[in-house]
């Protein structure tokens, strides 16, 4: 791994837990191998494109690394009823990530009704080179998933492919077909794949605790969470 930079983050306020302040880890790489990554990632830390990031948040370790085990994952009530409704309908396809006026416009549209919905900072993508910077450009290899409903790209994703792992790094989608409940699919897609591939685990980033928006990240068992400086711990069916 050849780093270029390595700095902590200022503390704002968090964007998981409004009432506490975050700070982030972050260091720049030149270049890392999908081994090194994958080490990295099991001790708490993510990456977009070459930056790669971890919390260091003084006083709080609500983000605990979260994994799932591929062969003995036994899905729930709710989502054998997302496969009934998505499987052999709604199959990804993997390519290697470009930034198309496509995916460019589904990526927006995404932001725009975040922004209106949930308050998230006014956002466009512009000549996509920041979107490029997150997703396109990339040290080891990763896959964009992309999900077509009668050949219209209606979701987009990318998947770290890791020696030991799928993880999924960022999933969006068009609202019209939330009622496919998509974010849930796209997980159960690449618990399939790694299945597929004897790959034992898949990655979902950080479980938070007391966030709404990432307690689906929880619903997916067996399953196992870690606090940075801790051992894996297995996750409790709720």
């Amino acid at each position: 791994m050849r780093v270029a930079l390595h700095e902590f983050q200022s503390p704002s306020t968090c964007g998981y837990l409004p009432d506490r302040l975050q700070r982030l880890e972050y260091i720049i790489v030149q270049s890392i191998s999908s081994a090194e990554y994958q080490i990295l990632m099991e001790h708490g830390w993510r990456h977009f494109g070459h930056m790669l990031f971890r919390p260091a948040c003084d006083g709080c370790v609500a983000c605990r690394t979260v994994r799932i085990d591929v062969q003995t994952f036994s899905p729930n009530r709710n989502q054998r009823r997302v496969t009934r409704l998505n499987a052999g309908v709604l199959e990804p396809t993997f390519t290697p990530p470009a930034c198309t006026p496509e995916v460019l416009r589904l990526y927006d549209a995404w932001h725009d009704h975040q922004s209106e919905n949930k308050g998230w900072p006014l956002h466009f993508s512009g000549d996509g080179s920041q979107f490029v910077e997150s997703f396109i450009r990339q040290p080891f290899s990763v896959e964009q998933w992309e999900y077509r409903l009668d050949g219209r790209l209606v979701g987009t994703g990318y998947v770290d492919v890791l020696p030991q792992a799928l993880s999924a790094i960022y999933f969006f989608y068009d609202f019209q077909i939330r009622d496919r409940s998509p974010g849930i699919w796209n997980v159960l897609s690449i618990i399939e794949e790694a299945k597929k591939r004897n790959i034992p685990h898949v990655y979902l980033g950080y479980l938070v605790e007391g966030c709404l928006g990432m307690a689906y990240k929880g619903t997916f068992h067996p399953a196992e969470v870690r606090e940075m400086g801790k051992d894996w711990q297995p996750l409790p069916t709720l």
